[in-house]
């Protein structure tokens, strides 16, 4: 059995959560989400505190679905007490980013500015480091749905990819760059 599908998720003092059928819809102080459970397989139910997935079968589907829906579950209770972030790095020479709106304005050394919406619930910032050696600009993606949040980051960072040789692009705070070495004068 899965040990992940297997953990039940506490329910935090603040949150609700109602189940009705497929659809499991949770509120709390940051907001609602909802997300219909697609699985055949897959059952979810309150029980003392707690949210707990069953599957009714022991087919491949069911058992990977298992613990699948239980973490889409237990994300869902988790972003609408704390939201999720992600934190881009944008580094070039003139590369700039800014909101504007419901939009996030790149300029990332195209000859126009990249325009990006904010899809709904995703909130934008741009800002400078606070690293006085690496001056950078950094943009944090944050809101309730990790799915979302995630989504919108990759995109951004699908915009301009890190170019191996002098690390300009756009990349995740946390993401390791790794550098090649420029041509070498034909010397020995």
């Amino acid at each position: 059995m899965s040990r992940i599908g297997r953990a039940p998720i506490a329910i935090p003092e603040k949150v609700s959560v109602d189940i009705n059928g497929p659809v499991v819809t949770v509120k709390g102080p940051l907001g609602q989400l909802s997300r219909k459970i697609e699985s055949k397989y897959i059952t979810a139910k309150t029980d003392n505190g707690h949210v707990l997935v069953e599957r009714s079968s022991e087919i491949n589907e069911a058992k990977s679905a298992h613990g699948l829906y239980r973490q889409l579950i237990a994300n869902m209770i988790s972003g609408v007490v704390t939201p999720f972030s992600k934190t881009l790095v944008v580094s070039g020479v003139g590369y700039r980013a800014s909101v504007q709106g419901n939009k996030l304005v790149l300029g990332i050394g195209y000859s126009h500015p990249v325009e990006l919406v904010l899809p709904e619930g995703v909130k934008a910032e741009a800002k400078e480091s606070d690293d006085k050696d690496k001056k950078a600009l950094l943009v944090v993606v944050s809101g309730i749905d990790k799915e979302a949040v995630g989504q919108f980051a990759a995109t951004i960072k699908s915009k301009r990819p890190v170019e191996p040789y002098h690390g300009y692009g756009i990349h995740y705070s946390d993401e390791v760059v790794i550098r090649k070495e420029g041509k070498t004068s034909g010397k020995k």
